[in-house]
């Protein structure tokens, strides 16, 4: 290795030293008390919060006689508005999840962690749960000095009253997502009279503390810990990603304002050392360090950093979102140059269009046909051919069906049991044992196929069809 190459090599190594030196992960030794600023992405943050507000609203929601969306497991179905959904369709629940994953992972590769910072339910419960401990116990030093006082009656009664809210707060998640599975009125009404089952009783004690336990005492450390997305994005993003970044060009070296100091005498950059960028992070982490584990890409340090910008007089925009490549002073590669991109985009079309030809081919009834094989056929004593069949009749609907069997595929074809429909009932798969019967001169090959049709009406009169193809066999 020459001199040059050495050279470079130990300037390297004294770089990454620096950045270890002021690489600072919060391991929870001391509480954080982020401090709350105003500016557009806490507007941002706040709308995006309200996405969980139909996760609270949803059950209540009528659909005729019963909840708009359920997902009722003891009878193993789905009710979507109109759309009854058995497990023989939960091939779009696969096709669904995968939609949502790679959707994360688009938005991943484009800006970083935003379900983290803005649609996380961790983060969103965190946030609420810090934003009622601001109202009662008052801004960060008022809370630290609050923690190390005296135990007083003041002290007891403002903890006594947060806690007493973050339980409630936490016991209407636990029954919201139970009431996604167990009609909503029904449980309430189970919940005053304590008729509620023991795994509805178990599931929302089991949301209680685990709402209460992560959002208002572990907060940040279930990001860094427990949740494995914060190392999975790390394979996502790139120079090109766009993330609350630090502008160290414009910021460095930092300094303090001085009184009276005139900006084409200065000899520093634009960051003034406050710190504030630090004291509103939710994880604890300085952004000026660069990206870190720990950032949620939240965007609050922008907000405190445009806001001590404004004081002092020096464009926003110092801590701001942008890729490492443009800060580099780089081209920024458009979306459409980016192959990850458009394969996201092309797994993303995929899973839709299956979701799309699933609800579109939704049926209210199902039939299957099994063929006997023992025998494969019997010879009847007026000559004619008869096989056996077990036609099997899902009914979708949420109410019972009287389905007609019918045949077809072959002249002379006659079903004998079928001449009373099949009682089906709702969403239940009903067999019934069929034959049929074919003159032998009547066949012309060992093999023929046949169609079984079912045909039903609801209580409204509309008519519901379905078929279904099998094989009649013969002798050679």
């Amino acid at each position: 290795m020459n001199d040059s190459s050495q050279s470079k090599h130990d300037a390297m190594v004294d770089e990454l030293y620096a950045e270890a030196v002021h690489w600072e992960l919060n391991t929870g030794q001391e509480k954080i008390h982020a401090k709350r600023v105003p500016g557009k992405w806490r507007v941002v943050k706040w709308l995006a919060m309200l996405v969980w507000v139909p996760f609270f609203l949803g059950p209540y929601l009528r659909w005729g006689d019963r909840q708009a969306v359920l997902f009722d497991i003891p009878s193993r179905q789905f009710h979507l508005f109109g759309v009854t959904i058995l497990p023989q369709d939960f091939w779009m629940l696969s096709l669904l999840l995968l939609f949502f994953a790679i959707l994360l992972a688009v938005v991943t590769a484009l800006a970083g962690r935003v379900w983290c910072g803005f649609f996380c339910f961790q983060t969103v419960w965190t946030d609420i749960f810090t934003w009622l401990e601001e109202k009662l116990e008052g801004p960060p030093q008022k809370r630290k000095k609050l923690d190390n006082g005296p135990l007083n009656f003041t002290r007891i009664r403002t903890k006594a009253v947060k806690h007493l809210l973050w339980l409630l707060i936490s016991a209407l998640t636990g029954i919201s997502f139970v009431a996604w599975f167990y009609d909503a009125y029904d449980l309430w009404a189970d919940l005053f009279s304590f008729e509620i089952g023991a795994t509805a009783l178990v599931t929302i004690l089991l949301f209680i503390g685990g709402t209460y336990g992560l959002a208002g005492y572990l907060r940040e450390q279930t990001c860094f810990w427990l949740c494995p997305y914060a190392r999975i994005q790390g394979v996502m993003v790139d120079n090109t990603t766009m993330v609350p970044t630090y502008d160290f060009i414009r910021g460095e070296p930092r300094g303090r304002v001085k009184k009276g100091a005139r900006d084409a005498e200065r000899s520093t950059g634009d960051c003034v050392d406050c710190n504030q960028c630090v004291a509103v992070c939710p994880t604890g982490v300085d952004i000026r360090h660069g990206q870190q584990e720990g950032c949620i890409t939240c965007a609050l340090c922008i907000d405190a950093c445009d806001s001590v910008m404004e004081k002092v007089n020096r464009p926003k925009g110092l801590i701001r979102y942008e890729s490492l490549d443009v800060l580099n002073g780089k081209e920024d590669r458009p979306l459409w140059k980016r192959p990850r991109v458009w394969v996201y985009n092309l797994v993303l079309l995929f899973s839709l269009a299956g979701i799309g030809y699933g609800m579109s081919t939704l049926d209210a009834i199902e039939i299957k046909v099994i063929h006997a094989r023992q025998p494969l056929f019997v010879l009847q004593s007026d000559g004619s051919i008869q096989n056996k069949y077990t036609v099997k009749v899902l009914n979708k609907m949420t109410e019972p069906l009287a389905v007609t069997i019918t045949a077809s595929g072959i002249e002379g074809l006659v079903v004998v049991g079928a001449d009373e429909p099949v009682d089906a009932g709702k969403g239940m798969v009903t067999p019934r044992t069929v034959f049929v019967r074919v003159p032998r001169r009547n066949l012309d090959a060992e093999s023929i196929p046949i169609t079984f049709h079912a045909e039903t009406r609801d209580a409204s009169g509309n008519v519901y069809t379905a078929q279904r193809e099998s094989v009649f066999i013969g002798p050679r």
